[in-house]
């Protein structure tokens, strides 16, 4: 028998072990120079309204984001921007925002958060003072004063930011929220 195939079966063995050398240990931050990383990004966001009509008082727009197990570090906050909609001047009520683990409807224990909201930039911004950890489903939930004054579909751009020095956001995607016209005979 020839050495050659072990040769062949050694680099190969050296290329899949040496991702390994770079991934955290379980339930470590992924630390590259200076900066935190998601090991396991969460990959998107759900987006749920219960109230959709032209100028409805009372919505509650829900964004829920999955944190994988293998995320390596908790959740310290997402960032959301209001990126496609006709209408750029509803603004949200930033002391009756709320976070809370599990899903709209089926809420779990209530997690702190913090919101702050720039109307001019359409970005609203929540850091949670004790991040949600890998595994934990997360929902954070907002309060317009009221909804668009006009149908469009409308584009939130959801980023999530892990917890640790000098973090490294991740894209979780655009949250779609369509507006309808209160349906008349």
């Amino acid at each position: 028998m020839s050495a050659r195939p072990f040769l062949g079966l050694g680099l190969i063995g050296a290329l899949v072990a040496a991702p390994l050398a770079v991934a955290p240990a379980p339930g470590r931050a992924l630390e590259l120079g200076g900066q935190t990383w998601f090991a396991s990004p969460p990959w998107k966001v759900e987006f749920r309204n219960y109230t959709s009509t032209v100028g409805a008082v009372g919505a509650e727009y829900y964004f829920t984001v999955a944190l994988p197990a293998a995320a390596g570090v908790g959740l310290a906050g997402l960032e959301l921007q209001q990126t496609r909609g006709v209408d750029r001047t509803f603004s949200f009520d930033e002391r009756r925002t709320r976070a809370f683990l599990g899903e709209p409807r089926r809420e779990g224990p209530a997690i702190p958060v913090e919101g702050q909201f720039d109307d001019a930039s359409r970005v609203f911004r929540v850091r949670f003072p004790q991040p949600p950890q890998p595994g934990q489903t997360i929902t954070l939930a907002l309060r317009p004063w009221r909804n668009p004054f006009q149908s469009d579909t409308y584009l939130f751009a959801v980023t999530a930011i892990p917890a640790g020095p000098n973090p490294v956001p991740s894209a979780l995607g655009f949250a779609r929220m369509p507006i309808y016209e209160p349906f008349s005979r």
